[in-house]
């Protein structure tokens, strides 16, 4: 039988592709960006406990109320806004969920919407799976900042969302103070919504903070701010985030979530309302991860290896110009093979294949393996 695909440009993800070639060549994965080590021993009891006293069934669709509750309690004291938990936060099967399921809920036959370059691969897919129209707004190459003007020329009278991310996949980015007034006076008197990826919301460095959509009083009014459990508490295989928006926005997002995945698992949920009672888990993240991006650094510096400035995220990106004249697919299939570490390329970031001599790595990482990798890495330039 032929099937017309809905994304006939797409097959397998460039994560899936090198962290299958990182175990067929025995690397050292620093492409996919999950943790190699445990999450918290307490979490894991909290997780076994909830299992033994019996929460085995389905949750509420929309989350269990008490991490619910806890989750618009954290987004107050870190934001300033409050939502209420009952109809305006809802737990999801992970953020790449909340964000497909977010878009599905607005973005009709026609519509146009606005993203930025490079861009984490599922926003594409899920705009276009739903008759939706990309407009693509390339950040700036040198600090991967924001061009408002150009974003201003872009709009039209179709544009029905622009998708955000901060902190940035995959450039470690951050948006500023100035981008949040530049965003309210772009969408104000319009019916522009948001739809913010911000999963990586705890994990910034050197002081910097990160600036949440729900702390503006005009963006939050039209806006999808979502998160990860994952990514805050080393648990990317559970698969957990949340989604909150205005209640007229959660209505529409619960319609397409309870026939998307209906539920969320029921133990980890209740496990993690109570483990969010430690406030410092998160508030501390930024500092765990910071050294890790440090030990990193310290061990790469003095190489031909140019390094982009990274304020946030576990990712780091590597510019390799001053090494090898291969495209980033090329140099990341010969890290992989033949250096033993695996990376990811910038260009499957883009839409149009990326000129830049440009890989990233994740340094969620043991400092052992980490140190590991540089090595490598650091021979890998004799062999060029």
């Amino acid at each position: 039988m032929k099937i017309k695909t809905k994304l006939p440009e797409w097959g397998t993800s460039i994560f899936t592709i090198m962290s299958r070639m990182a175990v067929e060549h025995d690397a050292i994965n620093l492409a996919q960006g999950f943790p190699d080590f445990n999450c918290d021993e307490e979490l894991l009891e909290l997780v076994h406990h909830f299992q033994i006293k019996g929460f085995n069934q389905y949750a509420p669709m929309q989350g269990v109320p008490v991490l619910r509750k806890a989750i618009a309690e954290k987004i107050e004291k870190l934001y300033g806004r409050h939502y209420n938990f009952e109809n305006e936060i809802t737990v999801t099967a992970g953020a790449t969920q909340a964000l497909f399921t977010a878009i599905t809920s607005v973005v009709e036959q026609g519509d146009e919407v606005i993203l930025f370059e490079p861009a984490y691969d599922s926003y594409v897919p899920d705009i276009l799976s739903n008759g939706g129209i990309p407009v693509y707004i390339p950040l700036n190459l040198k600090n991967y900042s924001y061009d408002w003007d150009l974003v201003r020329k872009k709009i039209s009278d179709r544009t029905k969302a622009i998708i955000l991310n901060s902190p940035h996949n995959p450039t470690g980015s951050l948006i500023t103070e100035k981008d949040i007034k530049e965003l309210e006076q772009v969408t104000k008197g319009t019916d522009i919504l948001i739809v913010s990826d911000e999963v990586y919301e705890h994990i910034t460095f050197d002081g910097r903070k990160h600036f949440s959509l729900a702390g503006s009083e005009e963006l939050a009014k039209r806006t999808f701010a979502i998160s990860s459990f994952g990514k805050t508490y080393h648990t990317t295989g559970w698969k957990m985030g949340y989604c909150a928006a205005p209640e007229n926005l959660s209505k529409e997002f619960r319609k397409m979530h309870q026939f998307i995945v209906f539920s969320a698992n029921t133990p980890i949920q209740h496990a993690y309302a109570e483990f969010m009672k430690q406030e410092e888990r998160y508030l501390l993240l930024g500092k765990f991860y910071e050294q890790k991006r440090n030990v990193f650094l310290n061990e790469i510096r003095n190489t031909k290896f140019k390094l982009k400035p990274c304020d946030s995220t576990y990712f780091q990106l590597l510019d390799y110009s001053s090494i090898s004249n291969k495209t980033d697919m090329e140099f990341a299939e010969y890290l992989t093979k033949e250096i033993g570490v695996a990376v990811i390329p910038i260009s499957p970031f883009y839409k149009c294949t990326s000129s830049q001599s440009i890989v990233r790595i994740c340094f969620a990482k043991t400092d052992e393996v980490l140190k590991e990798a540089a090595t490598k890495l650091r021979n890998s330039q004799a062999k060029i």
